[in-house]
């Protein structure tokens, strides 16, 4: 396999698995086909904030109907979904801290993360939109809220470190020999399921600040919204950091993942890929 970044990525992209070989992976740096990668960011981000905060308005609509162990499983099976339907098109990111860690390990350019968090910002705007048009201003509309007697602080460490936790997946699946395709879903869905499964009494278990600004900005309920912006920031910077302690500089594989292909190093006859730095197997 040529060992040159961009032949590298043709070689890959033109042995994709049957379906999701398209235009747009033969070169991420092609812009031409760039609206449908921040389509794929909007739209997913949309799919994502509506089940999310749309759990617990249903839940107040129906009158108990959501029990909470139900909300926060739902936003892992969307995240699932997503990442299955249309990962492929631009690499699913779905979150600001999730295209920051991408970026700040090397895996994806700096002047594309705009754009990307752009899309997710509108995203979960719209989410938060239809949900308010459907059923009103209700249950806080969804957003993210410190639990009884949790101060600002609490929320920034727990959010931080759900999102340690968050990232460190995302990144581990998307490496190298650990590089799964689109099954690193399952990891990641079932990731968020876990983490809302004990931290939701707490914080809500965001781990995304549009899963909570979106809800926020449309619904006009700012309870420590800042907290949930620099919690999952934090967290992603020092999963990066993890990163680089365990498997060192970022690799190729990597790259891809973040960039859309999901392949997985799995596919009959594709030998290994390596950092254009000539690294491991890296994230």
């Amino acid at each position: 396999m040529p060992q040159d970044p961009q032949t590298n990525w043709r070689w890959l992209a033109r042995h994709e698995p049957p379906g999701q070989h398209t235009a747009w992976t033969l070169d991420f740096h092609d812009l031409t086909y760039e609206w449908r990668r921040l389509f794929a960011e909007a739209f997913g981000t949309f799919l994502l904030v509506v089940v999310a905060a749309g759990a617990p308005v249903v839940d107040v609509a129906s009158h108990g109907q959501v029990p909470l162990d139900a909300q926060v499983v739902a936003p892992g099976l969307m995240v699932l979904g997503v990442i299955y339907f249309m990962g492929a098109v631009g690499g699913a990111h779905l979150n600001p801290a999730v295209s920051m860690a991408f970026a700040l390990r090397g895996n994806f350019p700096w002047k594309r993360v705009p754009g990307y968090v752009g899309a997710q910002m509108v995203g979960a705007v719209a989410a938060a939109g239809v949900l308010r048009a459907a059923f009103g201003n209700i249950g806080n509309l969804g957003v993210t809220v410190p639990g009884p007697h949790i101060g600002a602080g609490t929320v920034v460490a727990i959010e931080a470190l759900l999102t340690v936790g968050l990232v460190s997946v995302i990144l581990g699946t998307a490496s190298g020999a650990r590089n799964i395709g689109a099954n690193a879903g399952i990891a990641v869905g079932s990731y968020i399921a876990l983490a809302g499964l004990w931290a939701a009494p707490v914080t809500g278990a965001s781990m995304n600040p549009f899963r909570t600004l979106g809800p926020a900005l449309v619904g006009g309920h700012y309870i420590d919204w800042w907290a949930y912006v620099i919690g999952p920031l934090a967290g992603a910077a020092i999963a990066v950091g993890f990163a680089w302690i365990l498997r060192g500089p970022p690799s190729q594989a990597a790259t891809l993942a973040a960039q859309g292909f999901l392949g997985g190093d799995a596919v009959a006859g594709r030998p290994p890929t390596t950092s254009p730095g000539g690294g491991g197997d890296g994230a």
